[in-house]
C-alpha cells in the first residue's frame, strides 16, 4: 500500500474511531445516569447488567482513542473495538428478539463500523516488533 493510501486510510479510521467513541461515551453515560424507569429496552434486562454495559461502553470508547493518541499499547484499540463489536452483537440480538427487527439495524451498523476499526487497526503495535523475513 502506498503512503498516500495508507495516510488516507488512517485518517478515515481516526474519524471513525472518534465518531464511535462519541456514540459509546454518550450511550454509556446515559446507561449510568438515567433512572431505571427511563432505560427502556425491548427485552427487560436487570438494571445492574445495563449499568455494567454502560461502563463497558465508556471503557471501550476510551480504548478506541487513548492508546493511539498516547502511543501507549496501541494494540488495545483493536481489543476495545472487538469488545464493542461483541456488545453491539448482543444489542442487535436483544433488539431483534424484542420484536423491533428494523431497529436492530442500528446496533448492527454500529457493530460493523467497530469491526472495521478492529480490522483496520489489527496490526497497531505489532509492525515494529516483526522481524524481517529472510
Amino acid at each position: 500500500m502506498s503512503n498516500s493510501t495508507s495516510s488516507r486510510s488512517s485518517k478515515w479510521l481516526w474519524a471513525l474511531q472518534v465518531l464511535l467513541a462519541l456514540v459509546f461515551l454518550m450511550t454509556g453515560t446515559m446507561k449510568l445516569v438515567l433512572p431505571p424507569a427511563k432505560l427502556v429496552s425491548p427485552v427487560p434486562l436487570p438494571i445492574a447488567f445495563v449499568r455494567f454495559i454502560g461502563v463497558c461502553e465508556i471503557v471501550g470508547a476510551l480504548g478506541l482513542l487513548l492508546p493511539g493518541l498516547l502511543e501507549i499499547r496501541p494494540r488495545l484499540t483493536t481489543l476495545a473495538a472487538i469488545g464493542l463489536v461483541l456488545i453491539m452483537t448482543g444489542a442487535t440480538v436483544i433488539t431483534a428478539e424484542g420484536g423491533a427487527v428494523a431497529m436492530a439495524s442500528i446496533p448492527l451498523i454500529i457493530g460493523v463500523l467497530a469491526g472495521l476499526v478492529a480490522y483496520g487497526r489489527r496490526d497497531w503495535g505489532w509492525s515494529a516488533r516483526r522481524s524481517p523475513v529472510a
